[in-house]
């Protein structure tokens, strides 16, 4: 037993110091990036919606055209009630993919607080088009449609 344990010790003094003495190379190391996405996600599920919006900003300089990034600033923006912001980077990501349900929906309510319904109603039909899926979709879609309905019924009036 006892040369046992000295080989087992021997063994990890051995790989101490073949890992200290070990040459490494230039090109072996490469930097861990981080994901800034998700790292900005999990900030936003705490509340914590400044620094979130740092996280999405790394993110973009990483990936300057993911719609998903973009959109997700603006709902951090709206969040924090940074209305103008929110809807520049809705109408960026739209401009990347203007399938994206989401950014419609969210520009179409900013643009209804702002007064400009011609504009919202445009995008609320966009977003009904093409509605999204899921659990809680229909809530949405719901809301939408009575957005909708109270626009065209000012209108009539």
């Amino acid at each position: 037993m006892p040369l046992l344990y000295a080989l087992n010790i021997l063994g990890l003094q051995m790989s101490f110091w073949k890992r200290l003495f070990r040459r490494r190379s230039r090109t072996g190391l490469q930097p861990q990036r981080l994901d800034y996405l998700n790292e900005a996600l999990a900030l936003e599920r705490q509340g914590d919606y400044d620094a979130a919006l740092t996280s999405y900003r790394l993110a973009l300089r990483d990936h300057p055209a993911d719609p998903r990034v973009l959109q997700n600033m603006a709902i951090a923006f709206t969040k924090t009630q940074r209305h103008d912001e929110a809807i520049r980077y809705y109408r960026r990501a739209l401009e990347i993919d203007d399938t994206l349900a989401g950014a419609h929906y969210g520009l179409a309510f900013l643009l209804l607080s702002r007064g400009e319904n011609d504009h919202a109603a445009r995008h609320l039909q966009t977003f009904l088009a093409r509605p999204p899926r899921g659990p809680d979709a229909e809530k949405w879609i719901e809301h939408a449609r009575k957005a909708l309905a109270e626009l065209d019924a000012k209108e009539e009036n």
